[in-house]
């Protein structure tokens, strides 16, 4: 539906937020947001959320979500190094592999986007995209066996390369 991040973002402004940090997409057919949005200290929360609320009604939204996130340091955030690609038939568990692999190395996940296609044919496609932050000292030839023992049990095909750091 036209119009939904108009209004929402006009709602914040309109209580004096500054969107900082948004990802927005549509997935299975639903437009979905999330927002960082920072605010001056005079800003009331319950009327903020009450205008947000009535945009959610105003345009049928199926939700709307308000809660205050700590501040943490930049430094603190992971740097993403490398990208794994995983494709194969869906099936369930195809997540849960790979992400437990990435956790058994301490290694973050700093963005994941997953896709189903082809269901019309009757032979869906699996696509997840990852961004990883590898920790000081990580190795990558290890990962790699990791990331392919995962391939083989859940029978996909899973990538790993290095991430080539853009900068805005």
């Amino acid at each position: 539906m036209p119009g939904i991040v108009a209004a929402v973002s006009k709602a914040l402004l309109d209580h004096g937020g500054n969107l900082e940090d948004s990802q927005m997409t549509i997935l299975r057919g639903h437009f979905t947001m999330m927002l960082v949005v920072s605010a001056p200290p005079e800003t009331d929360p319950a009327a903020l959320r009450e205008a947000l609320d009535d945009v959610g009604d105003r345009l049928g939204l199926e939700a709307i979500s308000l809660s205050e996130v700590t501040e943490i340091s930049p430094d603190a955030e992971a740097v993403p190094t490398h990208i794994v690609s995983v494709y194969g038939a869906d099936h369930p568990g195809i997540v849960h592999a790979v992400s437990s692999a990435l956790a058994e190395r301490r290694i973050s996940i700093t963005d994941l986007t997953t896709q189903l296609a082809g269901e019309r044919t009757g032979q869906p496609l699996y696509a997840m995209m990852l961004e990883i932050a590898l920790p000081e000292g990580a190795d990558v030839a290890e990962l790699e066996q990791d990331l392919a023992a995962v391939a083989s049990g859940q029978s996909v095909d899973v990538s790993i390369r290095p991430l080539e750091q853009d900068t805005l």
